[in-house]
């Protein structure tokens, strides 16, 4: 669904995000004027509030750089590369785990996905009032609204813990609604809230085949149920993780792994949510995000940060093809023919960042593959184990494992098929965002930092990261710092 991405955004300050430092500088209006309901109320304006929403994930600050740095870098997956003495403002902190409430990365994320909260609030709160746009359309906008809602809070519960719950536009005047934003709600009560928005989706989203071509990439209902196993996965509610994940239907694992991170493989037969980089004119991709990772130096095209770690590299079994998929090697061709030198300053690249065209050597054309059919097998494998079933979920495992052209798991018991499964999210989803939350939910953190290079990982501070320091102060008590951050 290229369109919806690229869309010039010209809703004037009706649909304005603010960029100030201040947490509550945010645009935003409960109603419109009888002018704009007129410009709006059709179903082209209805479909722009959302368009509004999706356009945000191709921002600098939601989707690339500092995204990087928290759900990436600072993984065992990843090192902060570039080159020694660049230290990407804070990526140097993100790797060696010693970043602090005041790091830039911290702040940005926070940000940013609050900002794309405030416009899926504005899509909530405004298109039901179109009512000349068609009622069918404007109940799936609205699915697809508090679908983005719940991806963006479920973004902010696995990077923070407990955060604001910000449910509708806030009325500067109201002293409730200031208290609202500034109030970090239990990490429970974040979850029941993105779960209610998932089930409302659920209700009126479409499936992925009733798009037409050119929007593809809209949210749907198996995306919806996807996300909901996830969130089942994240508080161990393993029956909802197999029940939501047999509701994912009319999805099947490609052929040829490598294939997905093609340009010909975007929104593919395994794709369940991914956010489009770019399409028609006028031409806007997600910016820097293929640029911050391509390879640097001569005979490079990038800043080389976020680059494989040895660690990774390892966790492979010889034979898997889904090393050379993930990881570009310096001194090798890539698919579309591009030569990697050996003059590039490191040896690893992150491949499924790769982009083979840019629109302006900073918006690529690559898309983030957010979540595919893969990952719901797994969950669901490591659901059936955790409930006792684990004959039952190892043929799931073992589907992943094939498709990677590897022999069936020798693993037999609960515990070992475990630990199988987990490797095997890891050598699957890897530079997928995942790899870091993975570590925390699982409880192998500490010892997968040990061994990589032997960091510190400190349990009961770095299970998240520390809320940004401009939100602890503009809180004045209302919400405190996550512990061991100050």
């Amino acid at each position: 669904m290229k369109k919806i991405y690229i869309t010039t955004f010209v809703l004037t300050t009706l649909l304005l995000s603010g960029c100030s430092d201040d947490y509550l500088d945010v645009e935003q209006t409960e109603s419109i004027s009888t002018n704009d309901r007129e410009l709006f109320n059709n179903n082209d304006g209805a479909s722009s509030f959302v368009t509004a929403i999706y356009n945000k994930f191709l921002n600098w600050n939601l989707s690339s750089f500092s995204w990087n740095g928290v759900s990436s870098i600072a993984s065992d997956d990843a090192d902060k590369g570039s080159s020694p003495g660049d230290t990407g403002s804070d990526k140097d902190l993100m790797d060696a785990l010693t970043y602090n409430a005041s790091s830039p990365s911290i702040e940005e994320v926070f940000n940013a996905n609050y900002e794309g909260i405030n416009r899926c609030n504005q899509a909530i709160n405004i298109i039901p009032q179109l009512d000349k746009a068609d009622a069918n359309l404007r109940a799936r906008l609205v699915g697809e609204s508090k679908f983005l809602r719940a991806f963006m809070y479920f973004t902010l519960i696995k990077t923070y813990g407990g955060v604001p719950i910000i449910d509708h536009l806030p009325n500067p005047s109201s002293e409730e609604d200031r208290l609202m934003q500034l109030t970090r709600k239990t990490p429970a009560e974040v979850y029941a809230f993105i779960e209610s928005d998932l089930n409302d989706a659920i209700s009126t989203l479409s499936s992925k085949s009733a798009y037409p071509a050119a929007e593809v990439g809209r949210a749907s209902k198996g995306a919806a149920y996807a996300l909901l196993a996830k969130v089942n996965l994240y508080q161990k509610n393993w029956q909802k993780v197999v029940d939501n994940c047999d509701l994912v239907t009319g999805y099947s694992l490609v052929s040829n792994y490598a294939d997905m991170y093609k340009l010909s493989g975007e929104n593919g037969a395994e794709s369940i949510f991914e956010i489009n980089g770019v399409g028609s004119v006028p031409a806007k991709g997600i910016e820097g995000y293929s640029a911050t990772q391509g390879a640097r130096g001569a005979g490079g095209w990038g800043w080389g940060f976020n680059t494989p770690s040895q660690s990774l590299v390892d966790a492979y079994e010889a034979g898997d093809v889904r090393k050379n998929a993930t990881i570009i090697f310096k001194g090798t061709t890539l698919y579309d023919g591009r030569v990697v030198p050996n003059t590039v300053e490191n040896d690893r690249y992150n491949y499924k960042a790769y982009s083979s065209a840019y629109t302006d050597a900073w918006e690529s054309d690559v898309n983030i593959r957010y979540i595919r059919y893969a990952e719901v097998i797994l969950m669901k494998a490591e659901a059936l184990n955790e409930l006792g079933q684990t004959a039952a979920s190892i043929p799931l495992l073992n589907q992943i494992r094939n498709r990677a052209t590897l022999a069936n798991t020798s693993a037999t018991s609960q515990d070992a098929v475990r630990l199988a499964i987990w490797k095997e999210r890891r050598v699957e989803l890897a530079f997928e965002h995942d790899r870091f939350f993975d570590l925390v939910r699982t409880g192998q953190a500490k010892a997968a930092f040990t061994a990589d290079n032997n960091k510190t990982f400190t349990v009961g501070k770095h299970e998240v990261f520390p809320l940004p320091q401009a939100f602890i102060t503009q809180a004045t008590g209302l919400s405190i710092q996550n512990p061991g951050y100050n």
